[in-house]
């Protein structure tokens, strides 16, 4: 295929969004919309914004991510996540336009204990997991060569709102902090998984099925330490406070969440090199 020019991004509030504008090739031309641009809900809709838009690629970060909201709110969940999704791709498809769709690691149970590939098979064990599995069937139900899905885990950057971001905060506000040390996965930089997504859209052939994350792997508490420990490093903090580690059995929290959902990325590192999780997280904190 040719060179991609023109992009598409739905989804335009979110830190995946923010990233992928940060990171863009200076050769593509890109649009950004949200809910108050286009009604994903609508084929009528979507289809004029890609014609307006004449984009030649869509990435869809539209999502709801409030995962213990989600528990009480299935319906809306699902709206978005998967109706919406297949609403995207249907739209993709009858303009002949690549899609590039966004899900994540909790698509899995997380009782495998080893890194999950993309021939595994998701079961999740979650209302906002099951409305993003629903939305990769959706977006593969619709049988088109030039989509693809990319699932990543745990996302952290200088934009929005992260886990990097509320540990921060925490520590200038909390005399200790307890962290959940029994659920293992690999933080994603949104900056790395926006550079993976753009390298991704200028490939002539796509693969159905993409796994990223940073490399490595890491509880939460082994997260939060290394948060304290860069950012005192770079004087984002002045002060230590104590960490201690706790098991989601003493953390109160509306919705399950996997105990290892590690996404194995290794085919994807023929299309990007992954650089540790530590390196990019020092990377982000210096722009907080």
């Amino acid at each position: 295929m040719t060179a991609i020019s023109r992009a598409l991004i739905i989804g335009k509030d979110g830190q995946l969004a923010q990233a992928l504008i940060a990171n863009k090739p200076s050769s593509i031309h890109v649009t950004t919309m949200g809910r108050d641009d286009v009604d994903i809900g609508s084929l009528a809709s979507l289809i004029t914004a890609i014609e307006l838009t004449r984009a030649e690629l869509i990435i869809n970060t539209a999502a709801y991510t409030q995962v213990d909201m989600a528990e009480s709110q299935r319906e809306q969940a699902f709206l978005v996540n998967r109706d919406g999704a297949g609403n995207i791709a249907l739209a993709a498809k009858q303009t002949r336009t690549r899609l590039i769709h966004l899900s994540t690691d909790y698509v899995f149970n997380g009782q495998q204990g080893q890194a999950y590939s993309i021939d595994d098979r998701p079961d999740a064990i979650n209302v906002y997991g099951a409305s993003k599995l629903a939305g990769e069937q959706a977006v593969m139900a619709v049988n088109y060569e030039d989509a693809c899905i990319v699932r990543s885990s745990w996302l952290y950057s200088q934009f929005g709102t992260n886990f990097v971001k509320t540990m921060l905060r925490l520590m200038t506000q909390q005399s200790k902090l307890s962290v959940i040390d029994d659920q293992i996965s690999c933080p994603t930089s949104a900056s790395e998984l926006g550079q993976f997504i753009w390298s991704l859209s200028q490939q002539d052939k796509l693969a159905p099925m993409y796994h990223w994350s940073d490399a490595g792997r890491a509880s939460w508490y082994q997260f939060a330490l290394a948060i304290q420990d860069i950012a005192l490093d770079l004087g984002k903090l002045d002060t230590r406070i104590p960490i201690e580690p706790i098991s989601s059995s003493q953390f109160s929290s509306a919705a399950s969440r996997p105990k290892f959902s590690l996404l194995d990325i290794t085919a994807s590192r023929q299309i990007m090199t992954a650089k540790p999780w530590q390196e990019n997280l020092t990377s982000v904190l210096k722009q907080l």
